[in-house]
């Protein structure tokens, strides 16, 4: 098995059928089939189904195509690392972002960061926490911005920021009445709550109801703030999310939860077993400055953030 039988595997994946494949390929299709029968052969199992109507794949080619295509991209991605190695600082950064206002704080590192060294390109990429540590953990990311608690035995980071927990409302709901910007936490209780589905945020968040002695009446779970929000519009129930930076929506509300107030923290991790490139390093050592330097809401940058302030007595959830 090498890169070129990886890449015939994937165009045939991609087609489903051989003439095309082989056509997209260049070749002729006898030495194509042959090469797909030989990698099958040395991975000891049948990668397609072969029947009149054409191809499919088996579960087992369902599995390699999703690992062929990520083995092919970190090949690339080490091509191109290796050809800029003379040239300092440039090549291509690949950070994940968890939603929320991580990707607020990415953009200003990388606006700060892209003044210095303009050469350097990024690939950004979103998902919840444990999206970017499986794609962490397989070398597909170089560094990501999740939320706290990790693993710190296989990752290395810095916390890079803090948000509150907030109750996300919609606008007709009793409890969007008030023109307070806060609201209790025992006024959530009985109602039907929309909550992250990250296992640790299901279990922080019971032991948070738990210290008023009150149980969360969760009726769905999401990774992504977007869909929370969509719930939230149609009526399903109030989200319970850290403070995002999402456009002002008239159909919701969002109110600071306290008594007692919990905050959420922002985390640039890598991975302890990969060996990080120089452009990786230096971005963390950029990013560790920007925060020293207390450059977040510097004339810089062209937007400011719009904040709850966190009581004295917030803990971390």
């Amino acid at each position: 098995m090498d890169f070129r039988s990886l890449t015939y595997f994937i165009t045939v994946a991609g087609e489903l059928n051989i003439t095309k494949a082989a056509a997209l390929l260049n070749m002729s299709q006898p030495p194509l089939s042959s090469q797909i029968k030989q990698l099958e052969e040395d991975l000891g199992t049948q990668l397609f189904i072969r029947s009149k109507r054409g191809l499919s794949l088996t579960p087992a080619g369902l599995i390699f195509y999703k690992r062929a295509q990520q083995i092919l991209e970190l090949a690339d991605h080490t091509r191109q690392e290796i050809s800029n190695y003379e040239t300092f600082l440039s090549g291509e950064l690949r950070i994940g972002v968890v939603e929320g206002r991580a990707p607020f704080l990415l953009s200003r590192w990388i606006r700060g960061f892209s003044e210095e060294f303009p050469l350097v390109s990024y690939t950004i990429r979103s998902g919840s926490s444990d999206d970017l540590l499986d794609q962490l953990s397989h070398h597909l990311l170089d560094l990501a911005v999740i939320a706290a608690p990790y693993n710190s035995e296989l990752l290395q980071g810095i916390p890079v920021g803090r948000t509150p927990w907030v109750a996300i409302i919609p606008r007709d709901h009793p409890l969007a009445g008030t023109d307070s910007k806060e609201i209790l936490l025992t006024d959530l209780a009985d109602i039907p709550l929309i909550i992250p589905e990250r296992t640790s945020r299901v279990t922080a968040i019971g032991q948070w109801f738990s210290e008023k002695k009150i149980s969360p009446h969760i009726c769905c779970k999401t990774s992504h703030y977007i869909d929370a929000v969509s719930l939230v519009e149609q009526g399903v129930g109030v989200c319970i999310f850290p403070q995002s930076t999402y456009t002002p929506n008239p159909h919701v509300v969002i109110r600071l939860i306290t008594q007692p107030a919990k905050y959420a923290e922002y985390v640039l991790v890598s991975s302890r077993a990969a060996v990080t490139s120089d452009l990786a390093d230096a971005f963390m050592d950029y990013v560790q400055d920007f925060l020293e330097e207390d450059q977040m809401h510097t004339g810089r940058f062209r937007t400011k953030e719009a904040e709850f302030t966190l009581p004295a007595d917030a803990d971390l959830l």
